[in-house]
């Protein structure tokens, strides 16, 4: 995912909001509603990543939802990470694209790891989550 209008513009001074870009990054609507609609309610914790992971894949079938949900699963992925590891934050690559960076310095993109959960299921983003909260 793409985010340009928080790429880096001319006239903008200083650095973006973290707080403003996480609230932003933290919305993943077609995801929330999938799940609520199945009866998960994702409240930010690495549980209800265990949850997601349990739902059947119904979204692989439609290739127009596909993209956007896997999407909004890294997004998903991400936020549970920034607001549970300690020194983590989102970070946006030069391109606009968001990715988590670790106390570590490493990043990680979140983005390509959800799409790669909503198309085959694997890695399991409880799996990923558990992976990073170590590193």
């Amino acid at each position: 995912m793409k985010i340009p209008f928080l790429g880096d513009r001319p006239e903008r001074r200083g650095a973006p909001d973290p707080e403003g870009i996480a609230e932003l990054l933290s919305e993943c609507e077609l995801l929330r509603s999938q799940a609520s609609g199945a009866g998960v309610q994702l409240d930010d914790s690495a549980a209800s990543l265990e949850e997601l992971d349990q739902l059947v894949p119904r979204w692989r079938d439609d290739e127009e939802i596909l993209p956007w949900l896997g999407n909004d699963a890294g997004l998903y992925l991400g936020t549970v990470i920034v607001r549970t590891v300690p020194g983590s934050a989102w970070h946006l690559w030069p391109d606009g694209q968001p990715v988590v960076r670790l106390a570590s310095g490493r990043e990680f993109d979140v983005v390509a790891a959800g799409q790669e959960w909503a198309a085959s299921g694997v890695p399991e983003l409880s799996q990923l989550y558990a992976e990073v909260a170590e590193a």
